[in-house]
């Protein structure tokens, strides 16, 4: 049982993630012969249930992207049910608190170190399903941080046990902050958020990832010290694409 965003932060090497928002095997499948590391299918904005993110673990399963889940909210049933459907890691949203980053970590990892059911239906049969300990070292638990009040508990977040890191997202960070939600983002209080918390992920060993639009922006997160980079979304290439070709076609 291994997992290959945990192995590529071990070799120093950072993580190109894709999104999958459109509740479709074929288009994660699609998406999985990109080129991607990893690929997140997205309950919380995205247009996906239970059902298709099945679907979308199960189309990416020969390709080689990590399946990775952001859950609709910090809630243990869905986090369980996504982790016994395959998922490697969870992402999840809106985690102010060091108590609510422990309550995640605890719907994340089997006892003794959380309260994770045991019926690892999908999961189980692509890992030793008996083997707890190693499921609990396997699973990514990475909360967001996305509000003013996040970031003033960043530390004792990042001191839970069983953090693995934190994911920024962007625009939910702009609007606590009074900034607009936008993407991409260049002001500089965002830059300096994020310095602030890629200085506290690596002085615990831990890492962060961030959401991006453009490779050029990835690229330059990578450059900045993020360790998972996320290229906008499957709908969102999809739409970008299909507008290029529509006006290159009308001149």
């Amino acid at each position: 049982m291994t997992n290959g965003v945990r192995t590529a932060w071990e070799q120093g090497r950072s993580v190109i993630n894709g999104w999958l928002a459109i509740p479709a095997a074929f288009s994660a499948e699609v998406m999985a012969q990109a080129g991607f590391d990893s690929l997140t299918v997205d309950l919380q904005h995205g247009v996906q249930d239970y059902a298709s993110a099945i679907g979308c673990f199960q189309a990416m399963q020969a390709h080689g992207p990590v399946p990775l889940a952001r859950v609709p909210w910090n809630e243990p049933g869905i986090i369980g049910k996504l982790l016994d459907a395959g998922a490697k890691g969870i992402i999840c949203p809106m985690v102010n608190t060091p108590g609510q980053a422990a309550a995640f970590v605890s719907a994340c990892r089997y006892p003794p170190l959380g309260t994770r059911s045991f019926g690892p239906i999908r999961a189980g049969i692509y890992g030793a399903p008996a083997d707890t300990d190693a499921a609990n070292h396997d699973v990514l638990c990475l909360p967001m941080i996305e509000t003013r009040e996040a970031l003033a508990n960043l530390d004792a977040i990042l001191d839970v046990p069983g953090v693995d890191g934190v994911y920024v997202g962007p625009a939910d960070l702009g609007l606590s902050l009074g900034l607009g939600a936008r993407q991409d983002r260049e002001e500089p209080e965002i830059l300096t958020a994020f310095a602030r918390i890629l200085a506290a992920t690596e002085v615990r060993g831990q890492h962060a990832g961030v959401h991006c639009i453009s490779g050029a922006y990835a690229a330059q997160m990578q450059d900045m010290g993020f360790r998972l980079v996320t290229l906008g979304n499957d709908s969102g290439l999809l739409l970008t694409a299909a507008r290029a070709a529509i006006a290159a076609a009308r001149g």
